[in-house]
């Protein structure tokens, strides 16, 4: 179970994951080493599971994100597998949620633009066996997205 300083170090090193132990230990105000190995547990522990750098799709020409619904026709465990072992390698799908109610997955999918949407949706998506349906909802303007957790 995490203490105080478990969160502390979560709270900085989501902050900024390229910060050192030192400064990490002096915002904490905890000596390096003691700091040095809460880190490590957390990142053994599979707590921290690793360390990103946050890009701008738009400067990069990904400038569409789409949330896409989507509902199997058949559900026995054999071609949720299939479903889901192929969507999750489409490069395109940065998030794949399997949820409940009218729809069995909810994908974050980012492209360049309508064109490459529909790309998508027409050669990939298709493709798969077991689509039963697929509902888009375009997102006009991001105004929030955070990575990890407050505490």
């Amino acid at each position: 179970m995490a203490n105080f300083y478990d969160f502390a170090i979560l709270r900085e090193v989501q902050q900024n994951a390229k910060i050192t132990v030192k400064e990490l230990s002096e915002k904490i105000n905890l000596s390096q080493t003691p700091t040095f190995e809460r880190l490590k547990k957390l990142e053994k522990d599979g707590i921290i599971q690793g360390y990103h750098a946050r890009l701008d799709g738009k400067k990069l020409g990904f400038g569409l994100t789409v949330m896409c619904y989507v509902s199997l026709r058949h559900h026995q465990q054999e071609l949720i597998e299939k479903f889901q072992s192929e969507i999750v390698s489409f490069g395109e799908v940065r998030d794949c949620y399997h949820i409940a109610g009218m729809y069995d997955y909810l994908l974050k999918v980012v492209v360049s633009d309508m064109d490459a949407y529909q790309l998508f949706v027409s050669k990939k998506l298709a493709s798969l066996d077991n689509i039963g349906n697929v509902q888009s909802s375009f997102v006009m303007s991001e105004l929030k997205s955070e990575v990890g957790f407050k505490f």
